[in-house]
């Protein structure tokens, strides 16, 4: 795959929905999908041989927890398409993935249960630093600190956009306000 994948996962997030190719290669309409989809990746990953095993199942999980995510999170809540935005390519040994989901986005999914959050900057920090679920009850909500203390640990660099606001992770977490807006979630991921 060597597409501007940075480009497509763009125009799929902020396109209107009856521009989107929903028979893209790049959509996952079900979790299923998503996840073969994923299998395949580390499959494709390990023979090429151009990124460190390690390195493939860590940027693995993290793109599975991200897009997971997206599907337990908006479950009966999307606002349009029901889905991810799932591509990956490998340019001069390194590793990009992007994932993007056009839900709800992190500010409402949280506020369900902690209503005191006020924008999208303080959601962002609370998903990447609290244990905290939107799915309350549960008993979940360790997933964004596991990639928030891998990408620092595998020096994995990562921008996760949601609402108006961009959580940066790399050796540290920077959080801050954008210009632009997306519904739901953007991910990038690089390796």
């Amino acid at each position: 795959m060597n597409q501007n994948i940075e480009k497509l996962v763009y125009d799929w997030i902020s396109d209107s929905s009856d521009k989107l190719d929903t028979n893209s290669e790049y959509y996952c309409s079900t979790r299923d999908i998503f996840q073969s989809r994923l299998d395949k990746m580390v499959a494709c990953l390990l023979k090429s041989h151009q990124i460190k095993e390690e390195n493939i199942y860590i940027a693995a999980a993290i793109a599975g927890e991200i897009g997971n995510n997206s599907f337990d999170h908006n479950l009966g809540s999307w606002t349009d398409i029901i889905g991810i935005f799932f591509a990956y390519e490998i340019i001069d040994n390194k590793l990009k993935i992007c994932l993007a989901d056009r839900g709800q986005g992190v500010l409402k999914t949280l506020k369900r249960v902690k209503p005191e959050l006020k924008d999208d900057s303080s959601a962002l920090h609370t998903a990447f630093t609290e244990k905290i679920s939107g799915r309350a009850p549960e008993n979940r909500g360790n997933g964004l600190k596991f990639v928030r203390i891998n990408t620092k640990s595998f020096g994995i660099n990562m921008d996760f956009y949601s609402g108006n606001a961009i959580a940066k992770l790399n050796n540290k977490m920077i959080i801050k306000k954008t210009d632009k807006y997306f519904q739901g979630c953007l991910t990038i991921i690089k390796l």
